[in-house]
C-alpha cells in the first residue's frame, strides 16, 4: 500500500511558506510539517470480514523492518465480540505492506486481543497476547516476523498475583514491551478483579504489575504490582514501560477518575520497589491509551530523551474530552518537564504505539477515524524530531 501525500497540507503550507518567507521566522517549522505527511492506511474495516480495526502494536525489527499488529474485529467493535489477531510486515519503512497474517484466529466469542510485542537484542521478537480476558498466551519469530511458534499458555504466571490480587480479568499491554540493558524482558499488564461478571467481567477495579523473563522468554515471572485502585488513583490499567538512561524503569500509566492526567511510577529493576504514583501535569489524558519510547541518545551522561504520544483533547472547547487531537510530546530530562510538542493527527483517533528506526525515523502505528464510534482504521505516520514547537 502505497504512502499517501496529503497534496491540500502541502499546497496550505507551500503558500504560508512563501508569505512567511521575508520573516523567515517559521520556515523550520512548516518544512517540518512539509517531512511530516507521510502516512498510509494499514488496517481498514473490510466489509463482510472486520468491522473495526483496533489496538495498534509496532515494533522494528533487527533487519529494520517494520511488524505492525492489531485486533480486527469482525461482527462489531466490541471488546467481547469475535475478532482476529492479525499482523502485517513492512520491508520498505511501511510504504508497502505484506497481506494479513492471522496469527490467533477468532473462537465464537472469546476475543483475541492486546499484543504486546518486544525485540530482543539478537533478532528474536516475542509476543504476548489474551484470549477472553482470562488466558495469557506467548509465541516468537526467530526470523524477522516470517514464521511464529505454537503460542503457549502462560496464565500460570498470572496466577502467582492471586495471593495479593484476586484478578478476574488479565491483559498484557497493549502497545511494546520493552528489552531492559541487563536483557531482561518486560511486560506491563493489567487485572481487574471486576465488580460485575454477567454479561461480562467488567473491568474494574483494577491493578498494574509487570511480569518478565530472564532467559529470553523460555520461562516468565511476576513482579510486584505497581499501581491499584485506591483514593491515589483510580483505576490504573493499560500501562507502558520505558527504561531510563540511569537504569531506572518508569511505568506510564493510564487512569481513570477526574484528573485527566498520565501517572508514572519507578521501579530500579522493573518488577519491585515501585516509588508512590505521581501525576503529570503536561501530559493531558482522556483516559486512554498511550505511546512512550526513549529515543536513543549516544551521549556519555546524556538524560533521556522521552516521546510520548497519545490523544491530547485539553483545549477542545464545550466537549468532555474526547479522543481527538494524536500530539506527540518531547522530553529530554527523562520525563521530568515536557517543553516541546507536535499535533500528528487533529481528527478522531484513539490508540496509538510508536518505534524508532535505525536512522532515526519515528513511526507511529495509531486508530483513525472519520466520526466518534469505534470503527477505526489504523494508520502509520512517519515524521522525524525536528521542528518540534515549544509548548
Amino acid at each position: 500500500m502505497n504512502f499517501k501525500y496529503h497534496t491540500r497540507l502541502i499546497a496550505v503550507a507551500l503558500i504560508s511558506l512563501v508569505a512567511l518567507l521575508p520573516g523567515g521566522c517559521k520556515i523550520k517549522r512548516l518544512a517540518y510539517r512539509l517531512s511530516a505527511t507521510d502516512s498510509a492506511v494499514v488496517f481498514e474495516p473490510i466489509k463482510g470480514n472486520y468491522a473495526s480495526m483496533r489496538i495498534p502494536a509496532l515494533v522494528v525489527t533487527a533487519k529494520g523492518n517494520l511488524l505492525a499488529f492489531c485486533e480486527g474485529r469482525i461482527n462489531s467493535a466490541s471488546d467481547w465480540g469475535d475478532m482476529d489477531l492479525l499482523m502485517r510486515r513492512s520491508t520498505d519503512g511501511g510504504k508497502t505492506w505484506s497481506a494479513h497474517t492471522i496469527l490467533a484466529g477468532h473462537k465464537g466469542g472469546n476475543p483475541v486481543s492486546n499484543p504486546t510485542p518486544v525485540v530482543d537484542r539478537d533478532g528474536t521478537i516475542h509476543l504476548w497476547y489474551q484470549r477472553n480476558y482470562n488466558t495469557a498466551y506467548y509465541t516468537r519469530s526467530v526470523d524477522d516476523g516470517l514464521h511464529w511458534s505454537e503460542a503457549v499458555d502462560m496464565t500460570a504466571v498470572f496466577e502467582g498475583f492471586k495471593p495479593t490480587y484476586n484478578w478476574t480479568v488479565l491483559a498484557p499491554g497493549p502497545g511494546h514491551a520493552i528489552e531492559m540493558k541487563s536483557g531482561r524482558l518486560l511486560i506491563p499488564v493489567w487485572l481487574a478483579e471486576s465488580e460485575k461478571l454477567l454479561p461480562h467481567r467488567s473491568h474494574s477495579p483494577t491493578c498494574v504489575a509487570t511480569i518478565y523473563s530472564d532467559d529470553k522468554g523460555l520461562t516468565r515471572q511476576c513482579g510486584a504490582i505497581a499501581a491499584i485502585n485506591s483514593p491515589q488513583i483510580k483505576n490504573p490499567n493499560e500501562t507502558m514501560a520505558v527504561q531510563l538512561n540511569d537504569g531506572r524503569v518508569m511505568l506510564n500509566i493510564r487512569n481513570g477518575g477526574t484528573v485527566h492526567q498520565r501517572a508514572v511510577s519507578f521501579s530500579a529493576d522493573g518488577i519491585s520497589g515501585w516509588s508512590a504514583v505521581q501525576f503529570i501535569p503536561e501530559l493531558f489524558d482522556p483516559i486512554c491509551m498511550a505511546s512512550i519510547i526513549n529515543i536513543p541518545d549516544k551521549r556519555k551522561g546524556a538524560e533521556s530523551t522521552l516521546l510520548f504520544i497519545n490523544p491530547d483533547s485539553h483545549d477542545i472547547p464545550k466537549a468532555k474530552f474526547p479522543r481527538q487531537n494524536l500530539t506527540a510530546k518531547i522530553s529530554y530530562d527523562s520525563g521530568k518537564t515536557w517543553p516541546y510538542s507536535q499535533l500528528i493527527h487533529q481528527g478522531y483517533t484513539g490508540y496509538s504505539d510508536t518505534a524508532a528506526g535505525p536512522n532515526g525515523t519515528i513511526y507511529c502505528l495509531y486508530e483513525s477515524n472519520i466520526s466518534p464510534n469505534f470503527n477505526y482504521s489504523i494508520v502509520l505516520k512517519r515524521f522525524n524530531l525536528d521542528g518540534f514547537k515549544k509548548n
